[in-house]
């Protein structure tokens, strides 16, 4: 415990980051068993984590894995509650670390930016450019590579201690996206390369962190090498947009070829340029240069959701809370396009309309 550290695992130990990273854990899941549990004897687990992190003796558990059907098709882990104490008070230190170099277009997990603000920024584009396209990533998150992933942060952190933790938390990962992952061999692989440690748990906060650290790379590249200026990216949704079509397909061929240095590929057919005039897909919507449309599927997925979820409601299996608070955020992400015609049908199908409110 008379062990000496730099300051930055310095501030990660301290008992007024890991009060911090409590609380940031239990929001919105104070109720929940395992958050429950560890709040009953509070300061003996804070107490608990703070040695084992002073002492290195700390261990990630393991994860509760299930999946979840939208926005898209995908294995989830949960991590062991006191697992995510840790995971936020390393990211509250090492986050503005990296934060300042990133480029103004990534929205996804920063302050500030997020779902609604990528989607304005992609409207803004479409009034200035004539042609468009939309690029992601086959399988991210199964496929980021641990040792790259290592290298880029070890670049940035200098602290071995917080190093070490950083490389703990992602080394707990390996393999649980592993039956999510089709293999890809790359230039100079062998058959080793199977074996390559790779997954982040899609669920992590570090996860959704080290996803923007991870492809900042390929964000600078667009931006400095290839000289686009107008690019945006949310996770592994990228959209690139210039008045000259042939430039954006010399970008694609490029993309492709410098992502082959992170060992990731992306969905070649549907990158594809196009009129701004058709609209581009992005983050469950059809965005046009003067109004945006909700992808059917997600309309037609909520209205299945919701009559389950009021013919709960109706036999006393959910509270009026409960089903106000996922009525409300549905709400809240479909108005941001030309909805209020899809709105009221939905709501009006399932006896809720009276819960709309604009």
């Amino acid at each position: 415990m008379g062990k000496k550290y730099d300051e930055l695992y310095e501030k990660i130990c301290h008992p007024a980051n890991l009060w911090w990273a409590y609380k940031a854990a239990a929001r919105g899941k104070r109720y929940r068993p395992s958050a429950a549990a560890f709040e009953f004897d509070l300061e003996k687990n804070l107490i608990e984590i703070e040695h084992e992190l002073k002492d290195e003796t700390y261990r990630p558990g393991g994860y509760h894995s299930f999946r979840i059907q939208k926005p898209k098709k995908r294995l989830v882990n949960a991590a062991p509650f006191r697992d995510r104490v840790v995971h936020h008070a390393l990211i509250q230190v090492i986050e503005p670390l990296f934060e300042r170099q990133f480029i103004f277009d990534s929205y996804a997990n920063r302050k500030g930016k997020g779902t609604h603000a990528a989607l304005d920024r992609c409207t803004h584009y479409l009034r200035r450019y004539r042609y468009g396209m939309h690029l992601d990533v086959r399988q991210f998150f199964p496929s980021v590579d641990h040792e790259i992933l290592a290298s880029i942060l070890a670049r940035t952190i200098g602290d071995q201690c917080a190093l070490r933790l950083a490389q703990k938390i992602l080394t707990s990962g390996d393999g649980v996206q592993a039956d999510e992952y089709e293999m890809v061999y790359f230039p100079g692989d062998d058959l080793f390369s199977r074996q390559r440690p790779r997954g982040l748990p899609i669920g992590n906060l570090t996860s959704q962190h080290w996803a923007n650290v991870y492809l900042n790379h390929l964000d600078q590249y667009i931006k400095r090498t290839l000289k686009c200026r107008a690019y945006l990216r949310y996770v592994d949704d990228m959209l690139l947009f210039s008045d000259d079509k042939a430039q954006l397909g010399q970008w694609r061929g490029a993309i492709i070829s410098y992502l082959q240095s992170l060992r990731l590929t992306i969905h070649e057919e549907s990158a594809q340029s196009r009129p701004v005039s058709t609209g581009i897909p992005f983050l469950g919507f059809q965005v046009f240069p003067d109004h945006r449309r909700l992808k059917p599927s997600n309309g037609y997925a909520f209205q299945r959701k919701l009559k389950d979820l009021a013919g709960n409601y109706r036999e006393g299996k959910l509270s009026f809370r409960e089903l106000d608070c996922r009525v409300t955020s549905w709400i809240n992400h479909a108005r941001y396009a030309d909805t209020w015609g899809l709105r009221k049908a939905v709501l009006t199908n399932a006896g809720l309309l009276e819960g709309i409110n604009g």
